[in-house]
């Protein structure tokens, strides 16, 4: 019994911090944090919406990516340069809007001075990782 107490102990704290701190801050690879804004079914069936709001600390990049269905991005603040699979690079700025179609390989970086920031739409097919790596 006295073993099944000390695993406890240990457990409950671990299943505590991960149930009330972490939803909605999941860090993905250094200098970039992801908050989880909101994650709803579609009136068509087998997809859903995910929100995100993604940070970029200066100088980060993300790894090549792609998703299971189409991503929306809105910059928030900062200078983005996106690179998507087959196209040349394009620079996004505060304001500024990107489509991405789905299974598109991309990546992304913060080219400005300051942390960059956006908010990110998926519409997604339900049930499938969010991020597939393409690197």
């Amino acid at each position: 019994m006295k073993n099944k107490k000390n695993i406890s102990a240990i457990v409950f704290p671990i299943v505590l911090f991960c149930w009330f701190i972490l939803p909605g801050i999941t860090l993905s690879q250094p200098g970039i944090t992801r908050f989880d804004l909101q994650i709803n079914d579609l009136s068509t069936p087998g997809r859903e919406v995910v929100q995100v709001r993604v940070e970029f600390d200066s100088g980060a990049v993300s790894k090549k990516h792609s998703h299971p269905g189409e991503e929306i991005v809105y910059v928030i603040e900062g200078i983005f340069e996106y690179q998507l699979e087959g196209q040349p690079p394009l620079i996004l700025k505060t304001g500024d809007v990107l489509f991405i179609p789905s299974g598109t390989p991309h990546l992304v970086k913060n080219i400005g001075s300051g942390t960059a920031k956006e908010l990110a739409t998926y519409i997604v097919e339900k049930g499938k990782p969010l991020i597939v790596n393409n690197e």
